[in-house]
């Protein structure tokens, strides 16, 4: 069936608390990604969902079957790593019916499977080969062919392209989908690379200090964050955040006024009692425009990259000097078209549209903006826990 059930699931090392009460449900031939930065938790909550670290405290659940206590071969699960571990002296054939072997199989029904993974993998003609004689992204699928033959409820991936060049984690991103597609099969993908979460997830979980932050569909994700790590994580270059000054509420905007002097009235739902508030204002990269918006800030460049399709403008944040903050620099970005006529040194105005804002509260926490989504047909979003 392929279902998963997180249950408050906490995991601790000595007295460190890694997982700190994760829930999670997970249907059948769902594509769930977890990410987050380095040391949230991620992959130590793949392993003990694969049975490769013990549960502190919490259930995990499998088909409707509590797992805990069951060793990793028995709990119909199948785990890709992030090195290929294959054996060197084995062939391809040999290292894919590997598990099959351990299970003593007849030969052939070992056959079987076999040929049909490397059909699935395109590695027919690569069967007789060692591992030494192959590519970095037929190896990868190797070891995937490794998992298909056991024929398992759920597919774990922990960091499987990370080894990869860039060129080859673009391919495997895309083979990786379809086999998802093909084998309606439940998939655990665990990535620090937001680019391979954005376009692969059906849903991604955001991880932060051992906790889900938001769990949604991506694009649910860039539109609607829950708070400032989702907002700031989520995009690349990453969201910019500007302080800002409640000066009214409106019954479905909240008037504010930066630190360099501009006012906006943001499309997001109020709450009473913030007038006079510190609030947070963010905007993307990407909704910075040069005209035919509603404020218009001037900034300096400082870095100026040309990417081809579009170029990214790196400047100082305004109304933050570096004698306060000594890393602002470079915090604000600005995308704009590829042959933009701006060097870095330069100074420049961008503009932003009302519309396209974010507001965040003094504990990080959004507003919820007017913003509908029902036209881009996502899945059903989950709370999170």
């Amino acid at each position: 069936m392929g279902q998963l059930k997180l249950e408050n699931l906490k995991k601790s090392f000595g007295n460190v608390e890694v997982i700190k009460g994760v829930s999670l449900d997970v249907k059948h031939g769902e594509f769930i990604v977890f990410v987050g930065p380095s040391g949230c938790g991620k992959s130590t909550l793949l392993r003990m969902i694969a049975g490769l670290e013990d549960i502190t405290e919490g259930d995990v659940i499998i088909d409707d079957i509590r797992v805990n206590a069951l060793p990793p071969v028995k709990r119909g699960i199948a785990m890709v790593f992030q090195s290929y571990a294959l054996y060197p002296h084995m062939s391809v054939y040999e290292n894919i019916a590997f598990p099959l072997r351990v299970e003593k199989l007849p030969q052939a029904e070992v056959d079987e499977k076999v040929h049909r993974a490397a059909d699935i993998l395109k590695l027919n003609e690569r069967l007789q080969y060692r591992p030494g004689e192959l590519s970095g992204g037929q190896r990868q699928r190797v070891a995937i062919g490794r998992a298909i033959v056991r024929e398992p409820s759920i597919f774990l991936f922990d960091e499987p392209l990370s080894n990869l060049d860039a060129a080859l984690r673009a391919s495997m991103r895309i083979e990786l989908s379809k086999l998802h597609h093909d084998l309606d099969a439940t998939m655990i993908y665990v990535t620090h690379d937001q680019i391979e979460a954005m376009t692969m997830a059906d849903r991604i979980v955001v991880l932060d200090g051992g906790m889900i932050s938001q769990v949604g569909s991506p694009l649910e994700l860039y539109h609607s964050p829950d708070n400032l790590f989702v907002a700031g994580f989520i995009g690349n270059p990453k969201m910019n955040f500007l302080d800002v000054t409640c000066t009214g509420v409106g019954k479905n905007s909240i008037d504010v006024e930066l630190v360099t002097g501009g006012k906006l009235t943001i499309p997001v739902a109020p709450r009473a009692g913030i007038e006079g508030q510190k609030l947070t204002l963010g905007v993307r990269p990407e909704h910075t425009a040069t005209d035919g918006c509603d404020i218009t800030i001037s900034l300096n460049a400082n870095v100026v990259e040309r990417l081809g399709a579009h170029t990214v403008i790196y400047a100082d944040t305004p109304g933050v000097e570096l004698a306060d903050d000594p890393e602002a620099a470079n915090r604000f970005s600005s995308i704009q078209g590829g042959m933009a006529n701006i060097r870095a040194n330069q100074s420049f105005d961008i503009g932003i549209k009302a519309s396209d804002c974010h507001l965040f509260d003094d504990q990080g926490m959004a507003f919820k903006r007017n913003i509908d989504l029902s036209s881009l047909d996502l899945p059903e979003m989950q709370d999170s826990a």
